[in-house]
């Protein structure tokens, strides 16, 4: 089997980046007592186990999980007494799991600090951002921080990059940005990490990105797929290459990538574009194999797909994405709904490696419209009305209710009465005739404070259209 292309050479790397990931890091992650390193260098042997041999591994481990939270934890140890539940005895196959209540935001808060386990050591307090409501604060102990450091590792360098080589980080919300201390910024220049504010994508900020990227010439990128295709959007209108800078690979995650961003950013960047899936919450759930293979990480996350109903669905079949981080038992994350949408594959990936395949993500449950007659529809149904006007530079819609839908828009020129109708009409065609579209004319559109820009967004809950999104 031969590699793609533009990794078909290994990459050459340097004498300062074989300090810094053999050395300067490692040392980093003893001094935080992180076993990170050891967990990559297990993850990049248990990526070639057979599917059946992962299932085993994962069901050893989930058995762990499941005795320590019921003899440690204060929720689940009377939660599994009310339910008669022994992991010892009870858990025989991957499918027991499904007698388990599922977990989700609300649970997470109510039972904050009854999910701390009694023997769990210093945990990190860490928040999600909150797009789609309150934010979930939650609790993460060193066990966890190093599998999820080791499983990002592991992936970065399925690439032919590694901790080490220079890199530009677009990412981050203002108060991310305002905890850059003194030995944050140290281990970055160490690492040879530059980041660059998210939040901020004003022409001028976009001018000096770009100019931070042509000095830094890194070897990857990383960052929200909408940042990026900004980034690439605006070099290419100033006419400013970014494809003949040597970067290998450039790494999306945290937001739905669109096919078009895709394109954008690899034509810009002169790179492939590996997409990530995960969360703060959930953990590195999937990445992206330079064959094309949505990874599992399997070694250290259970994935489940279900129906509206709570069932569990088989593969090939799109459902809410569960997710069980097998890492997690100093605050344990169990059968906890991401809101994501996806389906997994039972296919193997042309790379050899026997980690499943999360076969399709299409995006948030909030990032799914429902039209006045109660068909629900990806937002994808919305955006391409508006992609296919040449006059529409950049837009953001928002679903406020079955009868009301509003549309900023960033245009060239005026918002024209036929250009107005011409949008109504299409946008009607697909929500509903008496829906009322509300389209606003603005000079840009605004990023969320963590720096991400959501082209759509619903608040009407896609399971019961009648309900609204909290």
């Amino acid at each position: 089997m031969s590699a793609p292309s533009h990794l078909a050479a290994p990459a050459r790397r340097t004498i300062y980046t074989r300090l810094v990931s053999g050395l300067l890091f490692p040392l980093h992650e003893r001094l935080k007592r992180h076993s990170s390193v050891r967990v990559r260098r297990q993850l990049e042997q248990t990526q070639y186990l057979k599917p059946e041999q992962l299932r085993q591994l994962q069901l050893e481990r989930l058995r762990r999980l499941l005795l320590r939270a019921g003899r440690q934890v204060p929720y689940y140890r009377e939660l599994f007494a009310t339910l008669g539940f022994d992991p010892q005895r009870d858990l025989r196959s991957l499918a027991d799991l499904a007698r388990l209540p599922l977990s989700d935001k609300s649970v997470m808060r109510s039972q904050s600090a009854r999910l701390r386990a009694d023997d769990a050591g210093p945990l990190a307090r860490f928040n999600t951002g909150g797009s789609s409501g309150e934010p979930l604060v939650f609790y993460i102990g060193k066990e966890r921080v190093s599998h999820d450091v080791g499983a990002k590792w592991r992936a970065t360098r399925w690439w032919a990059v590694d901790i080490g080589d220079p890199e530009i980080v677009v990412w981050g919300s203002p108060i991310e940005l305002g905890a850059q201390d003194r030995v944050r910024a140290a281990r970055d220049a160490m690492l040879r990490t530059e980041l660059l504010p998210a939040f901020d994508m004003s022409e001028a900020r976009l001018d000096g990105f770009i100019a931070s990227i042509r000095r830094r010439r890194p070897r990857m990128v990383f960052g929200y797929p909408s940042a990026l295709s900004h980034i690439a959007r605006h070099a290419v209108a100033r006419g400013v290459r970014l494809d003949d800078l040597g970067i290998r690979v450039a790494f999306v995650t945290s937001e739905l990538l669109y096919a078009e961003q895709r394109e954008q950013i690899s034509a810009a960047f002169g790179c492939p574009v590996a997409n990530g899936y995960g969360g703060r919450d959930a953990g590195f759930i999937a990445h992206q194999c330079p064959e094309g293979g949505m990874h599992l990480t399997a070694e250290d996350i259970i994935v489940e797909i279900i129906a509206p109903d709570g069932q569990p669905l088989p593969d090939g079949q799109s459902g809410e994405i569960v997710v069980t981080h097998l890492a997690s038992g100093d605050y344990p994350f169990i059968r906890y709904r991401t809101g994501d949408v996806g389906t997994l594959s039972d296919q193997p990936c042309a790379c050899g490696r026997g980690l499943p395949l999360l076969n399709d993500i299409q995006g948030r449950s909030t990032d799914f419209v429902v039209a006045a007659d109660g068909t629900v529809m990806h937002g994808l149904a919305l955006v391409y009305v508006l992609r296919d006007r040449p006059e529409v530079k950049a837009f953001k819609i928002v679903q406020e209710s079955l009868q009301l839908t509003r549309v900023q828009l960033v245009l060239d020129g005026a918002l024209t009465p036929a250009l107005r109708a011409l949008l109504e009409q299409g946008l009607r065609r697909r929500l509903g005739a008496a829906v009322r579209i509300e389209l606003e004319q603005v000079e840009r559109i605004l990023p969320e404070k963590s720096g991400k820009f959501r082209y759509v967004s619903s608040k009407v809950d896609a399971a019961q259209p009648g309900r609204a999104v909290p």
